[in-house]
C-alpha cells in the first residue's frame, strides 16, 4: 500500500500537467512581482525618500533598469547550466530562494542602494525561471506539442501583467506598502510548494509504476519522430537535401560555439534579427511600464490607484487578443504578422503625445490617452511572439542539419536564456531611453522616437523574417 501511494505520489508530481503547471506558476509569480511594482514606484520613492518630482523618473526607470539588467547578465549562464546539469530542479528552486530573499528587502529597504540590490536579485531569478522552467516543460511534453503548452503558459504571463498593476495600484492606494508585500509573498508561497513538490521527467520516462523508464522515453521519441514524418509542418528540423547546405556546420567551431552551440544560429541573418525582434517589443513594452505612472501622474493628476486602473487599457488587448494574433502566426507566419504589428505600431506610438496638446480638453485627456494605449495594446499583442518563433524555426532547422551538434538535450534551454537575455536587454534599456528622452524632448517626441524604431523593424521583419520562397 505504502509503495502504491509513494508510486501514485511520484506520477502526479512528474506528471506533464503539473511540470507545465509549475513553471506556469513560476512565469506568473515572476511578472506578478514585477509588475505590482510598476504604477507604485513613483509613489513610493515620493513617501519613503521624499524625492523631488524631477528626479522620479529618472529613479523609476533606474530601479526597472537594474531588474532586467541582472536578467541579461545571468540568462546566458542559466541556460547552459539547464542544459549541462544532471538535474535541473536544484537551480529551479535557487532562483526561487533569491526572489524570496528579495521581496522583503524591497518592500522594507530604506536605502534606493537596498532596492537596487532587490531587484538585481529579482532579475537574476527570473533568469532562472524562464531558462530553466521551460526547458524542463519541453523534456516533459516534446517539441511538437511545445507550440499549445507555450499558449498556456503565457497566457498566465498575461493574466500576472494585467492583474499585477491593477491590484499594485489598490492595494498601496488602501494599506500601503505592507498590502503590496503580503500579497507578494503569499504568491511566493503557491510557488515555493509547486517547485518542492516537482519532479523532473524527460520525455515521459517515469511509468506508471512511478519508476524512471528508459524505454518509454525511446518510444516516445520515436513516435514523435514518426508523428512529424507523417503530419510534416513548415517549422519541421528535417530539410530536403537541397536545403541542407545552408544550415550545415562545417569545420572546427571552437571552444566557444561547443560550450553554446545556440550561438552558431547567429550565422543566419534570420536569427538575428528574430533576436532584435524581442529586443525591440521589450524596450516597447518596458518604455510604457517607466513612463505611464509619471505621465498619469503629471498630466492627468491620478493616485497610485488610478494609475494601476490605467494599465487596464494597455494590457486587456493583449489578454483578448492574444490567441488570435497566435492563429495568425500558424496560419500566416512570422513575416506577415511581425510586419503588420511593428507597422500597426508606428501610428500608434506617435500618438501618445496628443493627449498633452493645449488644445485637448481636461475632461477629454483620460479617456483620450486610454484609447491611445489600448490602440498600443493592440499593437504590442501582434508583436508578441513572432521573434521567439522564428528564433526557434531556424533553430530547429541547425538541429535537423547537424543532430549531434546540439548535444544530446538539445539547445532549448540556451534558446530560452538567450531569448530572455535580448527581451530583458531591451528592458533594461527601454526605461533609460524612455526616461531620458521624456526629459529631455517631452512625452510626444519620445513617443515619436520609439515609432521610428518600430517602422525600422516592419522594413526589416519585411526583407528578412520568413522562410525564403523556392
Amino acid at each position: 500500500m505504502a509503495n502504491q501511494s509513494l508510486s501514485f505520489g511520484l506520477r502526479i508530481r512528474s506528471d506533464p500537467n503539473f511540470i507545465i503547471s509549475t513553471t506556469a506558476i513560476g512565469v506568473f509569480t515572476d511578472l506578478f512581482l514585477y509588475g505590482i511594482v510598476v504604477p507604485i514606484l513613483p509613489f513610493m520613492l515620493q513617501d519613503r525618500f521624499h524625492l523631488p518630482e524631477e528626479d522620479v523618473q529618472l529613479y523609476s526607470s533606474k530601479l526597472l533598469a537594474a531588474y532586467s539588467a541582472s536578467t541579461v547578465v545571468f540568462s546566458l549562464p542559466a541556460g547552459w547550466l539547464a542544459d549541462k546539469a544532471s538535474s535541473r530542479r536544484l537551480p529551479y528552486l535557487v532562483g526561487l530562494f533569491l526572489l524570496l530573499a528579495a521581496t522583503p528587502l524591497f518592500a522594507f529597504g530604506q536605502s534606493i542602494a537596498v532596492l537596487v540590490v532587490a531587484r538585481i536579485l529579482q532579475g537574476i531569478s527570473a533568469a532562472v525561471v524562464w531558462s530553466v522552467g521551460f526547458a524542463m516543460v519541453l523534456e516533459a511534453v516534446g517539441k511538437g506539442k511545445m507550440g499549445k503548452v507555450l499558449g498556456t503558459i503565457y497566457s498566465f504571463s498575461t493574466i500576472a501583467q494585467l492583474v499585477s498593476p491593477i491590484l499594485g495600484g489598490i492595494l498601496y492606494h488602501a494599506v500601503g506598502t505592507i498590502g503590496v508585500f503580503g500579497v507578494s509573498m503569499g504568491i511566493l508561497a503557491v510557488d515555493l510548494i509547486m517547485r518542492l513538490l516537482v519532479i523532473e521527467n524527460k520525455g515521459g520516462e517515469i511509468n506508471a509504476a512511478g519508476r524512471r523508464d528508459q524505454a518509454s522515453s525511446d518510444t516516445y521519441s520515436r513516435e514523435e519522430a514518426l508523428d512529424s514524418t507523417a503530419h510534416p509542418r513548415e517549422d519541421d528540423p528535417l530539410l530536403p537535401k537541397g536545403e541542407e547546405d545552408e544550415y550545415r556546420v562545417h569545420g572546427d567551431v571552437g571552444y566557444l560555439l561547443q560550450a553554446l552551440p545556440i550561438l552558431y544560429c547567429f550565422r543566419n541573418p534570420r536569427f538575428l534579427l528574430a533576436m532584435l525582434t524581442s529586443l525591440t517589443q521589450a524596450m516597447i513594452i518596458s518604455m510604457f511600464d517607466a513612463t505611464i505612472p509619471t505621465e498619469a501622474e503629471s498630466l492627468l493628476h491620478f493616485s497610485s490607484l488610478q494609475v494601476g486602473l490605467l494599465f487596464t487599457a494597455l494590457i486587456a488587448p493583449c489578454t483578448m487578443l492574444g490567441w488570435f494574433f497566435g492563429w495568425m502566426l500558424d496560419k500566416y507566419g512570422t513575416k506577415v504578422v511581425s510586419t503588420t504589428g511593428y507597422g500597426f505600431m508606428v501610428p500608434c506610438l506617435v500618438l501618445l503625445g496628443l493627449p498633452s496638446q493645449d488644445f485637448i480638453g481636461g475632461h477629454i485627456r483620460v479617456g483620450l490617452y486610454s484609447v491611445i494605449l489600448s490602440l498600443n495594446g493592440i499593437g504590442l499583442s501582434i508583436i508578441n511572439l513572432p521573434g521567439f518563433v522564428e528564433a526557434s524555426n531556424v533553430m530547429k532547422r541547425y538541429e535537423g542539419a547537424n543532430p549531434t551538434f546540439f548535444g544530446e538535450n538539445g539547445s532549448y534551454a540556451q534558446l530560452y536564456g538567450l531569448n530572455s537575455f535580448f527581451i530583458f536587454l531591451g528592458r533594461t534599456v527601454g526605461p533609460l531611453l524612455a526616461a531620458a528622452l521624456r526629459t529631455s524632448v517631452g512625452y510626444g517626441w519620445m513617443g515619436i522616437s520609439f515609432a521610428i524604431l518600430s517602422a525600422v523593424m516592419a522594413v526589416l521583419s519585411y526583407w528578412f523574417m520568413g522562410e525564403k520562397k523556392q
